[in-house]
């Protein structure tokens, strides 16, 4: 599974990698760093070069915290998807232009697939890329993380309409917001608590609760005017002399 990213990172051995064993995948995080990442100096590197430390699971910990990785550092598959990809794209902004330079005639074509009416139907919700794609999305949309990757997609999707989508952004960028500012020091709070931080928290409190009953009372509206649209125009039925629907 990590043949492709191996590969592009001119790995000696891509089709040999085996993440299974503990040697191998320790060796590997240690070429990452040394070749491609670079995090540290390289006299900061004795902690994650030595393979063979019982210390080395709490240097590797803080070399992912440092690096911000999003994903469960528990997850061996995940991580080290992980890491190779954040290694590919640091391997390309290294070197653009020699990437820029590759013509489409040189690039091996592959088969295009058919189109499936499934587009979900292929993916493994249970492997390394999956899981990596859709903590990575999380974090990028500030979402928390959770330990059931679907419902954690769901999450994601639900935003991503709500707030994300042509709709959303249209609707927000056309809402206008009525009334006219006020200052803070000037609104009365109704009560003193002997406190001026205090005073000054209540006030926003209030502002904050006025506000939601306004939305509330607008959606009541909205309601109300729904059901008077049913019931302010009755079907007439001439034949049984009634009116009704």
């Amino acid at each position: 599974m990590f043949r492709r990213k191996l590969a592009a990172l001119e790995y000696q051995q891509p089709n040999s990698f085996n993440i299974a064993e503990e040697a191998q995948f320790r060796n590997m995080i240690v070429w990452l760093e040394d070749q491609k990442v670079r995090h540290y100096k390289i006299e900061d590197r004795a902690n994650l070069r030595n393979i063979q430390s019982a210390d080395w699971p709490i240097a590797f910990k803080q070399y992912l915290e440092e690096l911000a990785c999003p994903v469960n550092h528990g997850d061996k598959s995940a991580v080290m998807d992980w890491l190779l990809g954040y290694a590919v794209r640091l391997e390309y902004g290294d070197n653009v232009e020699k990437y820029r330079q590759v013509k489409g005639a040189s690039v091996q074509q592959s088969p295009v697939p058919a189109p499936s009416s499934d587009v979900l139907g292929s993916i493994d919700p249970n492997s390394a890329d999956f899981r990596a794609g859709v903590a990575s999305l999380a974090q990028l949309l500030q979402i928390p993380q959770h330990d059931d990757q679907l419902m954690l997609l769901k999450a994601i999707r639900k935003l991503i309409l709500e707030k994300l989508s042509k709709e959303a952004i249209a609707e927000s960028q056309n809402k206008k917001t009525e009334g006219v500012p006020i200052l803070l020091q000037d609104m009365d709070a109704g009560f003193d608590t002997g406190d001026p931080a205090v005073n000054e928290a209540a006030k926003i409190l209030r502002l904050l609760h006025i506000h939601e009953l306004r939305d509330l009372q607008t959606k009541i509206n909205e309601a109300i005017v729904s059901v008077q649209a049913i019931t302010a125009n009755p079907k007439t039925d001439q034949a049984l002399g009634k009116v009704g629907r």
